[in-house]
C-alpha cells in the first residue's frame, strides 16, 4: 500500500481579477532618479550621488510655486527642482544637506548642524515654507519660506533645543512634549503641524505654526500623555499606535497610517484631547487586530501590509501600501474596501515590481505618496526613484 500523500495547508490565492486603476494607465509621466533607456536595458539604478540620482527616497512634495522637493534618504540630503520636471532623469537644481551633489554620508560626516541631515524622510509644504522630518537627528526642520537656492538655512527646529542637538528625546530616558524619537512623517493642515513621532509611537500636533526652537506640542495621539512611549500604549485598541508614519485629512477625517499595526486610523474630526480613540479603522476587522493582510498571505481590497503613505486627491484617499508594493484608492470614508489599485493588476496581487524588472507602472516598496494638482508623487524607494504619475479621473 502506498503511503498517503503529505497534505500541506497553504493560503490559497484568490482567483485572478483585474481591478480598476487608481493612477493613469501607462505608468508615470516622469521618473526622477531613473530613465526609460536605463530601464529598458534592465540596468540597475545607480546609487552613486549626483544631481540626477536617488538612493531609497522616502518623501517627496511640491510647493505652491510648482517646485519639487525630494527627501533623498539614503544620500542624507534634500534635492530640489525649481519647476516640475518634464523629462525622465532630470537633474536637480538645488541641494541641502551635503556640500555638493557628489557627496553623501550622515550629517555630511560632520557634527549635527542646521544644514546637515541624517536619514530625512517625511517632507511637506508648511505654510509658505517647508517642513522636513530629519529622522535620525530626531528633529523636524522648518523653513518659513520654501528654499529657492541650495544650502538655504532652516528657520526653526522642533524636537531639539537648537540646531546642534541630535539626541533621542534630547538625551532623556523618557519623552516629553518637546522631544522626538525618529520622527518619520509631517503634515501641515493649513492651521497647524502634525508629526508622526514614530520611535515614540505617537503623533504630535502643534495647533499653530511653531514660533521658536524646541517648542512643545499641544496634543498627543497614541499615548495617554507626553511622558509615555509604550508600544500600542501597552494594549492594542482604537487609541494606540505602533509605528505611525503618515498623516492626512480626507473629507474632514484625520487619517494616520499606523504601519506597524497594518492599518489606517480615522478620526471624524480633529481630536481635541490626548489619546483620543479613532472612530474608524481601515485595513483591519476591528481595533484589536494587527496582522498584515489580515492574517493572509495574499492581500485584498480591505487589507494592508505596512502602509506608510497617505494623501487626499479630490475627495479620495490614496494609501501607499508599502510592503504590498501598491497604492490603493478609497473613495469614501464609510467604505472599508479600496475602489482602485496602482502598481499591481488586481487587489489579490503583490510582489516588488510584480516579481519582474521595474516598469513605469510598477512599484517596489513605495514609502510615500503626495499629490500636486492631478499628479501623484510617489517615493518608490525600492526602485531608487520618484514617480510623477497622473491620477485617474
Amino acid at each position: 500500500m502506498n503511503a498517503p500523500a503529505l497534505q500541506v495547508s497553504l493560503s490559497r490565492r484568490p482567483p485572478a481579477k483585474v481591478a480598476p486603476i487608481a493612477l493613469k494607465a501607462g505608468g508615470a509621466k516622469v521618473m526622477l532618479g531613473q530613465t526609460e533607456k536605463g530601464m529598458a536595458l534592465g540596468e540597475a539604478v545607480p546609487i552613486a550621488p549626483s544631481a540626477a540620482t536617488l538612493f531609497g527616497p522616502r518623501g517627496a512634495c511640491a510647493t505652491a510655486d510648482a517646485a519639487i522637493w525630494v527627501a533623498d534618504t539614503g544620500h542624507h540630503r534634500l534635492l530640489g527642482w525649481a519647476k516640475t520636471p518634464q523629462e525622465d532623469g532630470t537633474a536637480a537644481d538645488w541641494l541641502i544637506g551635503q556640500p555638493d551633489f557628489s557627496r553623501e554620508g550622515r550629517n555630511a560626516h560632520r557634527d549635527v548642524g542646521p544644514l546637515t541631515l541624517n536619514v530625512p524622510t517625511g517632507i511637506c509644504p508648511c505654510g509658505e515654507g517647508l517642513a522636513v522630518a530629519d529622522a535620525w537627528n530626531h528633529r523636524v526642520l522648518i523653513w518659513h519660506h520654501a528654499p529657492t537656492t541650495s544650502h538655504m538655512l532652516p528657520d526653526l527646529v522642533l524636537g531639539q533645543a537648537d540646531f546642534d542637538g541630535g539626541a533621542i528625546n534630547r538625551g532623556a530616558g523618557t519623552p516629553a512634549a518637546d522631544t522626538l524619537y525618529w520622527p518619520y512623517g509631517v503634515h501641515w493642515d493649513d492651521t497647524g503641524l502634525w508629526v508622526a513621532d514614530t520611535g515614540n509611537r505617537r503623533v504630535l500636533y502643534w495647533n499653530t505654526m511653531p514660533e521658536r526652537n524646541g517648542q512643545p506640542a499641544d496634543l498627543v495621539l497614541g499615548q495617554p500623555d507626553f511622558a509615555h512611549r509604550d508600544e500600542n500604549a501597552g494594549a492594542i485598541d482604537a487609541a494606540s499606535l505602533r509605528w505611525p508614519h503618515a498623516i492626512a485629512f480626507w473629507q474632514g477625517w484625520l487619517c494616520v497610517a499606523d504601519a506597524g499595526n497594518n492599518r489606517v486610523l480615522m478620526w471624524s474630526r480633529r481630536p481635541e484631547q490626548n489619546y483620543a480613540p479613532a472612530d474608524r479603522i481601515l485595513g483591519q476587522g476591528d481595533a484589536f487586530a494587527v496582522d498584515h493582510n489580515r492574517g493572509e498571505y495574499w492581500p485584498s481590497a480591505r487589507s494592508f501590509n505596512m502602509p506608510y503613505g497617505l494623501a487626499e486627491h479630490r475627495g479620495r484617499l490614496l494609501v501607499a501600501d508599502t510592503a504590498n508594493s501598491r497604492v490603493l484608492r478609497f473613495d469614501a470614508p464609510g467604505l472599508d474596501a479600496a475602489a482602485a489599485v496602482a502598481g499591481q493588476v488586481g487587489f489579490a496581487d503583490k510582489g516588488d515590481n510584480r516579481w519582474q524588472v521595474a516598469q513605469r507602472d510598477s512599484l517596489c516598496w513605495p514609502y510615500a505618496v503626495t499629490v500636486s494638482g492631478d499628479v501623484c508623487l510617489i517615493a518608490d524607494s525600492g526602485n531608487n526613484r520618484v514617480l510623477l504619475w497622473e491620477v485617474s479621473p
